[in-house]
């Protein structure tokens, strides 16, 4: 697989992602006494840890972008 997600893009998608999943079920926010709100900020937040773990976004693929040192590999 093509890696096209930079360490320093990893570590922030990684970050985010984790902080969109917890945000629902810590904050208590009104906002979240949607479930669309809830779902949507834990799906968004999944696939924000995924990316950052294999390190391949498919947006990106499709952008031809590539954050990672050296271009696509």
């Amino acid at each position: 697989m093509t890696v096209n997600v930079g360490t320093p893009d990893r570590i922030v998608r990684l970050i985010l992602g984790l902080l969109l999943i917890a945000a629902p079920f810590l904050t208590g926010w009104a906002l979240f006494a949607s479930p669309l709100w809830t779902w949507g900020f834990v799906i968004v937040g999944l696939v924000l840890v995924v990316t950052g773990l294999v390190r391949f976004c498919p947006a990106y693929w499709i952008a031809r972008l590539s954050t990672a040192k050296g271009g696509n590999r």
